[in-house]
């Protein structure tokens, strides 16, 4: 498994202790300070929102804050660019849906 050790905004990636977050409810395990969007991309999820109208999904992108590709929702907050937040114990991240923190509904 592959890891991110450099990342161009946030520089070197330090591995913290191995900690344990929710994605949708499942836990999962990353490593602390590491950006969420890597810990999500070594678990195997690359789908971090679906667009509002078209449904269409979304994730990593430019991989340094720049856009909205890897918004998600954590702790209950919507729009947190996953890809530069660092992870911490305990955070609960869940895929979002147009630019809310409300569930999809169909």
């Amino acid at each position: 498994m592959q890891r991110m050790i450099k990342h161009p905004i946030l520089g070197e990636i330090h591995k913290g202790r191995l900690v344990t977050f929710t994605y949708n409810g499942d836990s999962v395990q990353g490593y602390e300070g590491e950006p969420i969007a890597v810990a999500l991309k070594a678990a195997g999820v690359s789908v971090h929102r679906y667009t509002k109208k078209q449904h269409e999904p979304r994730g990593i992108f430019c991989a340094i804050g720049r856009c909205t590709d890897c918004v998600m929702v954590v702790n209950g907050q919507p729009n947190i660019r996953t890809c530069v937040t660092p992870l911490r114990e305990g955070m609960e991240v869940r895929t979002q849906y147009g630019l809310s923190a409300k569930p999809f509904r169909e």
